[in-house]
């Protein structure tokens, strides 16, 4: 068992604290700074912009004890996000949990799609599977509140999250449904399916670093090197999308071309990947137009 970090740092002021955890989180964070001021924040229940006007400011010695209690734990490699509790996506907070992935800037690309082809002023029909926390679910039904959003996920405990994201950011046009893809959804007509699966081969060495080695398997790993859910997904989105409606799904920086197969293979037209802000492959759109 690894020690647990020596805290010799007597002054406890904002300044010294931060100063001290960022020094014993530098090992084994790039982001040593902004971790602890993110968890020194949430001890504080203050913004990053109260550290930096009040410095000398002296914590309570139970909000020290919790802080070094994180600073701690964020050392052994538990990620900030199940620390704190939440992570922002698309300027809102929503609930996290080692039940559900931590929501990533990379999947705000399966927003900006979908937004982009579901016009504000019309009702359309949506559905997430894979819901995880519901920041996709949740996300398009706050901005296009007259839409009709479905999420499902196979985790109970992670469409709690969801559930509970959905009632605390007033998001009621949603509804939740326990399901393994598609096998308990009855709803057909859909204008969009959209989805950020599980897309990492069980032997993908990102698995053994970072935030991932603490995340569910279910919500990451997928047989065939990443790429079955993504094939069922194609394969049976055909029988409940309405016609011209659209399949979006998130997959891997290096599965353009496989990913692209299976949306020909299952006869989905108009088949484009578009990339992140880092320009990598990230997400893959096809239309719906039966024969």
């Amino acid at each position: 068992m690894s020690k647990q970090p020596v805290w010799t740092d007597t002054s406890n002021t904002i300044h010294s604290l931060v100063a001290t955890a960022s020094a014993k989180l530098s090992a084994t964070s790039e982001t040593a700074v902004l971790d602890a001021e993110v968890l020194l924040c949430h001890c504080l229940n203050k913004t990053r912009s109260f550290l930096r006007a009040w410095p000398e400011h002296q914590p309570g010695p139970q909000q020290i004890a919790q802080f070094q209690l994180l600073v701690n734990q964020r050392a052994q490699g538990t990620p900030v996000a199940y620390l704190t509790g939440q992570r922002e996506f698309w300027s809102r907070n929503f609930k996290v949990n080692p039940d559900v992935l931590i929501p990533r800037p990379d999947t705000e690309l399966l927003i900006e799609l979908s937004l982009s082809l579901l016009p504000a002023d019309q009702p359309c029909k949506i559905i997430d599977l894979g819901t995880g926390s519901g920041i996709i679910a949740v996300t398009l039904a706050a901005e296009r509140p007259l839409a009709q959003v479905f999420a499902s996920d196979l985790s109970s405990a992670a469409l709690d999250v969801a559930r509970y994201n959905a009632q605390q950011l007033k998001a009621g046009n949603l509804c939740f449904v326990h399901s393994n893809w598609f096998k308990n959804i009855e709803e057909t007509d859909f204008d969009l399916v959209v989805s950020n699966p599980p897309y990492i081969a069980d032997n993908d060495p990102h698995l053994t670093i970072g935030d991932v080695r603490f995340e569910p398997d279910s919500a990451l790993i997928s047989p065939n090197n990443g790429l079955q859910d993504i094939h069922q997904l194609a394969e049976q989105a055909r029988l409940h999308l309405k016609d011209n409606g659209q399949l979006l799904v998130e997959h891997g920086y290096n599965q353009q071309s496989e990913v692209q197969a299976i949306f020909h293979e299952f006869g989905y037209q108009q088949v484009n990947t578009h990339a992140d802000l880092s320009g990598n492959p990230r997400v893959t759109s096809g239309i719906w137009k039966p024969l």
